[in-house]
């Protein structure tokens, strides 16, 4: 899959423009404290933007390719505020509906590390706007009008008519757009936690290409290793594990590549070093490194490599959101030779740093 300019898409009778990647959502107002400390003890916050899939989006946009962000959001100052802070990475927000009689979701979280629970963050998200999005209060069209749609499990869990939504766009039908799913289990979200193995395993088997973390893989499913959770989802053409520093597996079939056998390709790349600034944010870098990769039609290791790189980029900033790497500047270090690649170690400020960063891991 390559990338090429806008075009309009079939049957729509020429008002919606296809983009590379659509991403559906819920995003919310972020509130993040001003010191370290108990949410009761912080006497200020800085407000900010989080959602899985806007930041793909917004990490896609600002790396050089076409992407809309939609969702519902409230008639309200924070909708004016996300839909003004998204559009301003590049990202196509004509599409986010605007609810008057439903608040946009708003969420405080302390400085600790969300990866290993050393936080606390409050929801104020029930009866949000983007929790009445289905089929009929969203533009269908404007969803399908993308080579990719990149949706997450967090979408199924806010509310039944989600669920139905997100069943819908996962359904094999011809002409669909290449369907990328993000399991994204977030334990706290489902009314009914029984609920989400069976739905999130699910809209798993219904996409073309699947992202989990081998931690909530085990959580979720009870699956240990990379491969029980391949023998799980058979159906995806692609399935990406995470495995935190241990890097990430990728299983593939259907892709011609010269390296795939009769049970498809198996692939693991190691993950750089990374000097961690803040563990937010980086399973949606690594997402939209990834799908960038796989827009310009680059091979499974590179699309791996390209994925690590944007999540570096996001866990050496203190927000969800960093600038990523030029296009040139990724290009080169994911080219790196393994033991290059294995030397490579990447700390605040990296993604602006001149190529004598890339000559030192070259040379032992």
């Amino acid at each position: 899959m390559t990338a090429t300019g806008p075009t309009t898409a079939p049957g729509t009778a020429g008002a919606v423009e296809v983009v590379d990647v659509v991403a559906l959502g819920e995003s919310m107002v972020t509130f993040l404290p001003t010191r370290p400390g108990r949410l009761a003890d912080v006497p200020s916050f800085d407000r900010g933007i989080g959602g899985a899939e806007s930041n793909v989006a917004c990490t896609l946009a600002a790396a050089g390719h076409s992407a809309r962000w939609v969702s519902r959001v409230g008639a309200d100052g924070f909708g004016d505020h996300l839909v003004e802070a998204v559009g301003a990475y590049g990202v196509d927000t004509a599409s986010v509906r605007r609810d008057p009689a439903r608040p946009t979701g708003v969420y405080f979280r302390t400085a600790g590390d969300r990866a290993t629970d050393a936080h606390e963050v409050a929801y104020y998200r029930a009866g949000s706007a983007a929790s009445a999005m289905s089929a009929a209060t969203l533009d269908l069209d404007a969803v399908r009008a993308g080579r990719i749609l990149h949706l997450s499990g967090i979408t199924a869990a806010l509310s039944a008519d989600c669920r139905e939504l997100m069943r819908e766009l996962t359904a094999r039908r011809p002409g669909r757009p290449l369907v990328s799913f993000d399991v994204n289990h977030r334990p706290g979200l489902w009314r009914d936690p029984g609920d989400a193995p069976r739905v999130l395993r699910e809209l798993a088997r219904g996409a073309d290409l699947v992202f989990v973390g081998d931690d909530e893989a085990r959580e979720v499913w009870g699956l240990r290793g990379a491969r029980a959770v391949r023998e799980a989802l058979p159906e995806p053409a692609v399935l990406v594990v995470k495995q935190g520093a241990g890097g990430a597996t990728v299983f593939a079939h259907g892709t011609g590549g010269a390296a795939e056998g009769a049970d498809g390709t198996a692939l693991h790349v190691p993950a750089p070093r990374v000097d961690v600034v803040a563990a937010v944010g980086a399973g949606d870098a690594f997402a939209a490194g990834f799908l960038s990769a796989t827009l310009r039609g680059l091979p499974l290791r590179d699309r791996l490599r390209h994925g690590h790189l944007m999540a570096a980029a996001a866990l050496t900033v203190p927000g969800d959101l960093a600038a990523p790497p030029s296009r040139d500047h990724a290009d080169r270090l994911a080219a790196l030779d393994d033991a290059a690649w294995g030397r490579l170690r990447l700390g605040p400020g990296w993604t602006q740093a001149d190529e004598r960063a890339e000559e030192e891991v070259r040379t032992p």
